[in-house]
């Protein structure tokens, strides 16, 4: 039964969307190894949505591995911990991975200390109600790891009368070159289904769902291996289709269910969290191990050796491309996160952040611009968006700088994923028109309200 199930939520998926190549065979069977620790970290106080952190220590102090040098400053805020033991060398403006300058920590290592991370008294989470998970997770520094980086705590901040039936976590990691979701979901699967325990429990959710793209198929195997009967727990397999990991998307998958424009995911019952986010609340609990490494897939066609890597939080992206070899002559880009919806990388000297999910070099032939050409109406950008807007005339109104006109026809619920310039056959960079639109939309609220 449970088998004719998952073929009909298989069968149901979501409509729209596009099919890149995946390009996931450079990293996909590349086990996740450790990189060296470097001499200089750097850590920018607002690595997550919401209020940025405090510092928690002052210039000149020595600090331990996993320590919490910053705290929370609001509800949706999280507290920030050192990846090395060392020296406190600067509480200054440094320079990120956009290219803006913000608040950072920055940390010289211990080049004698032994950098082990000391052990931390487990904590019984079954003793914990669910409130008391929601005041506990602030102090891990846990974000989500899917790319929204929301604090952890904040999606199980639940109103009243609010009651879970589904946990889902996904895996479906669809942007194309990334497999470190995968590689967790392979070599941490036994933690991952801990998690998964750890949250069900405390949310009193009935079921939990893993959703994994079909090109993940040892991900899915080992994980199906450990599954035991009466767990409430079942992988269902999804079509490789992309966005297949945008949470709407997911949802529209596994369970046939739209989420209202301006609801979330909770009000209908639903909670959704990214298989890395679960896998580090499981070791939040077992080992009190903060969140202080990053994996990142290091990939694309102008790196001499791709790989999956646990990366410190606060390594500089240049250490990082060094230890896979470096770039080619012929790099021309260089992409933090994904090719679909990654930013390009302003400073090889900027730092690891907990959104860091990829690190992607391009050749002049990959990011070679295509000619623009006027819009012919053919109406595929339409076809590819998940949404359902219009991206070309929302486009048009960009350039013509009619946002409140944007506005009106629901500009705000685009997650800027790249269907539709990936789609379009003129060559108009479609989303990038659309993010900075709705950059200055957002820029005039900040501005009102200040």
């Amino acid at each position: 039964m449970n088998a004719l199930r998952a073929v009909s939520l298989f069968r149901r998926g979501f409509a729209h969307g596009v099919h890149p190549p995946d390009h996931k065979a450079l990293t996909a069977e590349v086990p996740t190894q450790r990189i060296p620790f470097a001499s200089r970290y750097v850590l920018p106080l607002n690595q997550h949505l919401g209020a940025p952190a405090r510092p928690l220590v002052e210039v000149g102090q020595r600090v331990r591995r996993g320590q919490r040098i910053a705290e929370p400053t609001a509800f949706v805020s999280t507290s920030l911990h050192t990846p090395v033991t060392g020296w406190v060398r600067a509480l200054d403006r440094r320079c990120g991975p956009d290219g803006a300058y913000q608040e950072a920590i920055e940390i010289e290592a211990d080049p004698y200390a032994t950098q082990r991370l000391e052990p931390a008294v487990p904590r019984d989470w079954r003793s914990l109600s669910l409130e008391e998970l929601v005041e506990e997770l602030p102090h891990s520094g846990i974000v989500g790891l899917g790319g929204a980086a929301l604090p952890a705590q904040v999606k199980y901040s639940l109103r009243a009368g609010v009651r879970i039936r589904y946990l889902i976590a996904n895996g479906a990691e669809c942007e194309p070159y990334l497999t470190n979701d995968h590689r967790v979901m392979v070599e941490r699967a036994e933690t991952l289904l801990r998690g998964i325990e750890i949250l069900q429990t405390l949310l009193g959710a009935e079921e939990t769902i893993i959703g994994i793209e079909l090109n993940k198929p040892e991900a899915i195997a080992g994980l199906r291996a450990l599954i035991q009967p009466g767990q409430g727990v079942r992988v269902v397999p999804l079509r490789v289709k992309y966005p297949q990991g945008d949470s709407k998307m997911m949802i529209r998958s596994l369970l046939g269910r739209e989420v209202p424009a301006g609801l979330h995911a909770a009000d209908l019952g639903i909670i959704m969290n990214n298989v890395s986010t679960i896998a580090a609340i499981a070791d939040w609990f077992e080992t009190g191990t903060p969140y202080i490494d990053r994996r990142v897939t290091v990939s694309g066609p102008g790196i001499a050796r791709p790989s999956n890597l646990l990366v410190p939080l606060g390594t500089q992206v240049r250490e990082v491309l060094r230890f896979c070899g470096g770039l080619s002559e012929d790099t021309r880009e260089v992409i933090m996160g994904g090719p679909m919806m990654g930013k390009p990388v302003a400073n090889l000297d900027a730092p690891i952040v907990k959104t860091s999910s990829g690190i992607l070099a391009f050749t002049a032939k990959d990011t070679a611009r295509p000619r623009e050409y006027p819009c012919i109406r053919c109406g595929r950008c339409v076809e590819a968006c998940p949404y359902f807007l219009n991206p070309s005339r929302l486009a048009r109104l960009a350039r013509a700088r009619l946002y409140d006109e944007m506005k009106r026809l629901n500009l705000m619920e685009c997650v800027e994923c790249g269907s539709c310039t990936y789609s379009c056959p003129s060559g108009i960079p479609i989303v990038q028109l659309i993010r900075t639109a709705k950059s200055n939309l957002r820029g005039r609220r900040r501005a009102v309200q200040g």
